[in-house]
């Protein structure tokens, strides 16, 4: 294993807090598993490797990024594995991942890269691969140009700006839901332009 690797995932890991006891599971799972997986961010890892996944932000309209997923076939938030243009860095897989399912020009919404949720998660075996488990380190991401906004044939078979309420109801997960309320107050705390959050935001 690439030590430097493992050493910046316990870093994120243990910077991170978790907000309720699922995520608090998925967490201590992620730790106790790392030292364990001999390619952690590689897909080919084949018990479990990480990921990482972006909610898309529209500051302006108080707005977050669906995709309904091809192979899933539900309505999730864009991410996908670590590729080797990333560097090692998982916000930038979470970045790149964004910006090839949604067209847009993406950037953190922290100045450092800084986890919003973790979870961890099954994914159902395929003919090409057996079921394993998805490590996903999530960030709060902003869309820069969000009227571009673009689907992605390859990955999705819908792509949408929703509000807040609209997102959490098509949600089939509570780890989602806990993630999509997670960004909600993030946004409410920090976002320059509050007072267009309560008009587009979760009222809408």
């Amino acid at each position: 294993m690439d030590d430097a690797v493992q050493s910046r995932l316990f870093e994120l890991l243990d910077a991170h807090a978790p907000s309720d006891a699922d995520e608090a599971r998925s967490l201590a799972e992620m730790r106790a598993l790392l030292p364990q997986l001999e390619q952690p961010l590689s897909r080919h890892q084949a018990r479990a490797h990480f990921t990482a996944s972006a909610l898309v932000v529209d500051l302006e309209a108080g707005r977050i990024a669906m995709l309904h997923h091809a192979k899933l076939k539900k309505w999730l938030q864009p991410g996908g594995h670590a590729e080797s243009i990333d560097g090692g860095l998982m916000h930038r897989t979470a970045l790149r991942e964004a910006k090839e399912e949604t067209g847009c020009d993406v950037r953190l919404f922290e100045p450092t890269p800084t986890l919003l949720d973790v979870d961890v998660h099954w994914i159902p075996a395929r003919a090409d691969e057996p079921a394993h488990q998805h490590l996903d380190l999530r960030y709060l991401v902003v869309a820069e140009n969000p009227q571009s906004l673009t689907l992605n044939v390859d990955e999705a078979n819908a792509v949408q700006w929703l509000s807040f309420d609209a997102a959490l109801s098509l949600a089939e997960d509570a780890a989602l839901r806990r993630m999509i309320r997670k960004g909600w107050d993030a946004l409410k705390l920090k976002a320059p332009h509050q007072d267009l959050f309560c008009q587009g935001g979760r009222g809408a």
